[in-house]
């Protein structure tokens, strides 16, 4: 037989990333969900004042879409979906915070999918107490900061210098 460590020992990480890129991000991701929250409130107010004018154009009938407006929720997925999985691979928020989401094997940006399914992962785990307290107790337990949501989604955030 020959000589090997029992089982065989697998790096994961491909590419490395360097410690500093990852200092201070958790801090840096909370304002930046502010902010984005921001951007998204923006985008519902600009279509409530829509719907409302509409309305008052066809005389009361376009205010029937006040009851589609909860279905603005999708738009976070979406926002995050176009920003993250696009060229800068940071949302508005991220970028003003100096942040952007890298695939940690290959050291490039996340694909559409993976940012949408990240956001999707994020809003399930916020709407329960414990889930999101689990998920950010594991970025502060972890070196590199990433939370249980960009291990499955397999992204990185980094600090974009």
């Amino acid at each position: 037989m020959v000589n090997r460590p029992y089982p065989p020992t697998v790096d994961y990480n491909t590419y490395p990333v360097d410690t500093r890129l990852t200092e201070g991000v958790i801090a840096r991701r909370f304002w930046a969900y502010l902010i984005d929250l921001l951007v998204i409130a923006l985008w519902v107010v600009l279509i409530s004042i829509g719907i409302f004018f509409l309305g008052l154009i066809t005389l009361g009938l376009g205010w029937g879409l006040f009851f589609a407006l909860p279905l603005t929720a999708l738009i976070f997925i979406v926002y995050n979906a176009v920003t993250i999985g696009g060229r800068s691979q940071a949302t508005v928020g991220m970028r003003t915070m100096g942040l952007r989401v890298i695939d940690p094997s290959t050291g490039r940006g996340a694909s559409m999918l993976a940012a949408a399914v990240h956001a999707l992962f994020f809003y399930v785990a916020i709407s329960t107490f414990l889930l999101w307290a689990c998920d950010v107790l594991v970025g502060f337990l972890r070196n590199d900061g990433r939370f249980i949501r960009d291990l499955l989604t397999g992204m990185m955030v980094v600090r974009a210098e």
